[in-house]
């Protein structure tokens, strides 16, 4: 009965599909109009990075999915993945494809492969083409590091590189931009899945230096991508995207991976060397409003160096460049830091350049946005554990069992530590229905949330009224919105009597995942020239409260078996909620404040990869991990 009441409900949400598809994007400028009340929005989950084979290093790996099997995937439905691709990245010897299906289904995705000759190297299996008959087609073939390394210097040194008549070749026969909207607009179903037409740019301004963005539009159709082979400063990218602007469309852009921008992407400097001016900060607050703050390839909150106060600041932790075995300068490229530096830039020229929301993404380069922890196996590859769990030395490489993170690459650099990866992580929002428009509104106004990849469901509200028993009432959140800011927001100035702001965080479990050990605020304040922060410990599991000496609370404790990687939720909440008052609040200084959201220890992929291929646990790196979630900020300014 349920299931026929599902089914029934979905018919009813199609029939109406093409009535909402024809509603017509909210323009530049323009606020985004619903009739549904701020209350009745609803958490969904979704994917803002992924890559096909119409990307130059996904080619390379070995990948074949497209872009239309990569938004089915995502959406829940099985797809069939070449024999090909899981022979060079599983290392599966099979001849026929492969069945893969997500866990559970996203609610909306984009896929954002590279703009810098997007689709070229896959032309390479289209029979015939003039690109698998070049010299450097029949090199690139061979696929590999070299394979890679000769596409992205063609990126990198742009019209200097001998490659790069080729690859313009190749990518207009691909015809790859109007291939990714077709992709995303075959797959939208509103009210469904929702999808973005997107891509990313890929800027590497240093060697191994990456400050990369994933330009999001808000429509069906949007202008040829700029690439980072015109330029790989952000202000000719956000001059692009005042253009498309003004041709109408909405777009935004969103930095990723700061942890591998070598101190670059908050740095106190624009481009050109000199200070952030108020122009500066303006123009980057306006078309990037968010940052990614984890993915596969680390975490970018912040590291046990930047914040030592911070007991659970070591957290998957990728701590070097591309560049070879030197690690990454720290200083300006973690986004606690870079809310810290946004006050005292503020302060200074009037504007906040680093003013920006949280969300979490895969940057999986396979084409199967994936995000629980038995769906990955290392790398950049995501994988459906019941069809495609590799065995042997594969298995043993991305445990680094062969000694993988000591391997010199063709270029001369050491490779990456293969247990330094994470499993991928994804965006939440807060939106009215389930279409561009609602989505890319709150994308827009940073009601969004980040996660490691579980379905916590968390909110928090900013203001100065609300009262210590506002969670008893039913219709908190309603009075939640009326009389305070949701998360992305700022603070209007206090009235008449009011002492300190209060924060109203709600987090509930994942569904099918582990429960949650605790609520915490980090406030990051202005203090003279510079700024501080602390962690505030806000919302226990159970009976724990904070030492008064120590400032922390007790561990919630571990229910990992190591031997069979099962975990038990008999500690922790199913839920956790608060209304905290900051007792530290002084007027005169401008604050920021975000919840983070831990879950009980759960075994980490490494492990789980271990266990189900009987080999042993890996003893430098964590077995077990704290799944988390963070929401997006709320500014105070006086």
């Amino acid at each position: 009965m349920i299931q026929r009441r599902l089914l029934i409900a979905l018919a009813a949400v199609l029939a109406n599909a093409p009535a909402l598809a024809q509603e017509k994007p909210t323009p530049p400028g323009q606020p985004y109009v619903s009739h549904t009340p701020p209350e009745a929005r609803r958490a969904y989950f979704g994917e803002l990075h992924l890559h096909t084979e119409m990307s130059f290093d996904a080619w390379t790996f070995g990948t074949k999915v497209t872009p239309d099997q990569a938004y089915k995937f995502a959406r829940g439905e099985t797809v069939m993945v070449p024999a090909v691709q899981v022979q060079r990245e599983q290392g599966m010897n099979g001849q026929a494809d492969v069945p893969a299906k997500r866990a559970w289904p996203l609610d909306f995705a984009a896929v954002t492969d590279h703009s810098e000759y997007l689709g070229a190297v896959a032309q390479l299996d289209v029979p015939g083409s003039a690109f698998s008959k070049s010299q450097l087609g029949r090199q690139l073939q061979a696929g590999g590091r070299r394979a890679f390394y000769t596409a992205a210097a063609a990126i990198v040194e742009g019209e200097n590189n001998e490659a790069t008549p080729d690859l313009k070749q190749a990518a207009a026969a691909a015809d790859g931009w109007n291939v990714e909207m077709r992709a995303a607009n075959a797959n939208y179903a509103p009210g469904v899945f929702t999808t973005f037409v997107a891509y990313e740019w890929t800027a590497t301004p240093g060697h191994g230096v990456h400050m990369h963005r994933n330009v999001i539009f808000n429509s069906d159709t949007a202008p040829t991508p700029f690439t980072a082979v015109e330029s790989n400063k952000p202000e000719d990218l956000w001059a692009y995207l005042d253009g498309v602007r003004k041709q109408g469309i909405d777009v935004l852009a969103i930095p990723h991976n700061s942890n591998f921008s070598d101190g670059r992407d908050f740095d106190w400097n624009m481009s050109d060397g000199k200070p952030i001016d108020a122009q500066y900060a303006a123009q980057r607050a306006l078309n990037e409003p968010l940052v990614e703050i984890a993915q596969t390839k680390g975490q970018s909150e912040t590291t046990p160096e930047l914040s030592p106060t911070d007991e659970f600041a070591d957290f998957e932790i990728m701590d070097h460049v591309y560049a070879g075995e030197t690690k990454a300068t720290r200083h300006g490229g973690y986004v606690r830091e870079a809310l810290g530096r946004g006050l005292v830039v503020a302060s200074g020229v009037g504007a906040n350049p680093f003013k920006m929301g949280f969300v979490g993404a895969a940057d999986i380069h396979n084409g199967l946005s994936v995000s629980d922890e038995n769906g990955y196996a290392g790398g950049v590859s995501g994988l459906d554990p019941s069809t495609m769990t590799p065995s042997g030395d594969t298995a043993r490489a991305a445990l680094d069992m062969n000694g993988q993170s000591k391997v010199i690459r063709p270029n001369g650099q050491r490779e990456n530590d293969p247990l330094q990866y994470s499993s991928a992580a994804i965006t939440g929002v807060w939106a009215e229905e389930n279409t561009r428009n609602a989505i890319f509104a709150a994308l827009k106004r940073k009601e969004t949330f980040a996660t490691t990849g579980t379905r916590i469901r968390v909110r928090m509200f900013g203001g100065w009224s609300y009262p210590s028993a506002l969670l008893k009432d039913r219709n908190w959140v309603a009075k939640a919105y009326t009389t305070g800011v949701a998360m992305g927001g700022d603070l209007p100035q206090p009235p008449k009597g009011a002492k300190a702001p209060s924060f109203v965080i709600e987090a509930m479990k994942d569904p099918s995942g582990a429960n949650l050990d605790r609520i915490q605020v980090i406030k990051v304040w202005l203090e003279g020239k510079t700024y501080k922060e602390k962690v505030f410990d806000v919302a226990l599991s159970g009976k724990r409260k904070v030492n008064a000496k120590t400032g922390k609370a007790p561990a919630v404790g571990n229910t990992v078996d190591l031997s069979t990687g099962a975990y038990t939720n008999t500690i922790g909440a199913t839920m956790l909620s608060t209304v905290w008052r900051d007792p530290e609040f002084d007027p005169g200084k401008p604050a920021v404040y975000y919840a983070r959201v831990l879950e009980i220890p759960t075994p980490r992929w490494s492990t789980l990869l271990a266990l189900k291929t009987h080999l042993p646990v890996p003893d430098r790196v964590a077995a077990t991990i704290q799944e988390r979630a963070w929401t997006s900020p709320i500014w105070f300014t006086p």
